[in-house]
């Protein structure tokens, strides 16, 4: 389902829309905290599959994501994106990393939830998987 949107999108590679969903579900409450930069800072920084990642790309994708949010029909485009992106086989890091941003702040807000929901559905993670990448999320933010 082409439109004006989604036509003009930028090919990504799996690491950019990595990077997208964690974008995505920091500026879902319209609200990025510091906690939420930070973390997702330090995921590009420790894990594997950004270790030839060109960091400067996280700009561009930050700006993209945000024309889709702003778009009509951009959540719609945004996931496209995503999915023609993400090999199936990092569905569930991306879902992870969703989480882990979502979660640094120590508090998720209705519209955080809702996108984690539609990750999970849009990224076609099964229910059980996703509950304990939800409390492998929770048990890593938690605080004394």
């Amino acid at each position: 389902m082409e439109n004006a949107v989604t036509r003009d999108l930028p090919t990504l590679t799996p690491q950019d829309a990595l990077i997208a969903v964690m974008i995505g579900i920091s500026a879902s409450d319209e609200d990025i905290r510091t906690s939420e930069l930070v973390t997702i800072q330090s995921i590009v920084n420790l894990l594997p599959v950004f270790a030839n990642y060109d960091i400067d790309r996280m700009r561009w994708i930050s700006e993209t994501v945000f024309d889709l949010f702003e778009e009509e029909d951009g959540l719609d485009a945004y996931f496209a994106l995503i999915r023609e992106s993400l090999p199936e086989r990092l569905n569930e890091t991306a879902y992870a990393l969703a989480c882990d941003v979502a979660a640094a702040d120590g508090r998720l807000g209705e519209t955080e939830l809702r996108l984690l929901e539609e990750i999970r559905y849009q990224l076609n993670i099964d229910r059980l998987h996703g509950a304990a990448i939800e409390q492998g999320a929770r048990a890593r933010h938690l605080t004394v």
